[in-house]
């Protein structure tokens, strides 16, 4: 079965070539979303929220996609597709989390995102504390890696460092 979906708007970032694994809140550069006119008024109290989802279509894969995958900060350790966040998925369908900055109109300033510029924008969703951030979550199958579990958590947020 093939679904279609609408692209609602556009992310706008300084990223062409590359970009980072995970978004970076504290990023410098200019990011924003810009909504389509038609769904404008469905910002409505969007900023009484200090968080976002924001889920995009990842529309510049040039990997085959794969079943099992090696993610890049792990010693060759091989996973599930499910059990990773590759982005070479089935459905090339990518999600982040962001801070509104502020919203003018029908464009939301954002903190750092990791998508390339002009990444199309499938949906928009609040970030709701009870909701969303579960007290009893874990590391899976990333506990039970060897080696130093910190220097693994700062690839794994995409955090630059210097070991």
């Amino acid at each position: 079965m093939y679904i279609k979906l609408k692209q609602i708007g556009s992310i706008k970032t300084p990223y062409t070539d590359h970009a980072p694994y995970q978004p970076v809140d504290d990023e410098k550069d200019n990011f924003r979303i810009i909504v389509n006119n038609e769904y404008f008024e469905g910002l409505l109290h969007l900023e009484d929220f200090i968080y976002i989802y924001v889920i995009y279509y990842i529309d510049r894969l040039k990997k085959e996609i794969s079943m099992h995958v090696s993610p890049p900060w792990t010693n060759r350790e091989m996973v599930g597709i499910f059990a990773s966040r590759a982005p070479n998925r089935p459905n090339s369908i990518g999600i982040s989390i962001v801070k509104i900055k502020k919203i003018i109109k029908n464009e939301i300033v954002i903190s750092g995102i990791d998508v390339f510029n002009d990444t199309p924008l499938l949906d928009i969703k609040p970030y709701i504390k009870e909701l969303d951030s579960k007290k009893d979550a874990n590391y899976g199958w990333i506990d039970g890696l060897e080696g130093d579990t910190d220097h693994l958590l700062l690839h794994i947020r995409g955090i630059p460092h210097g070991y």
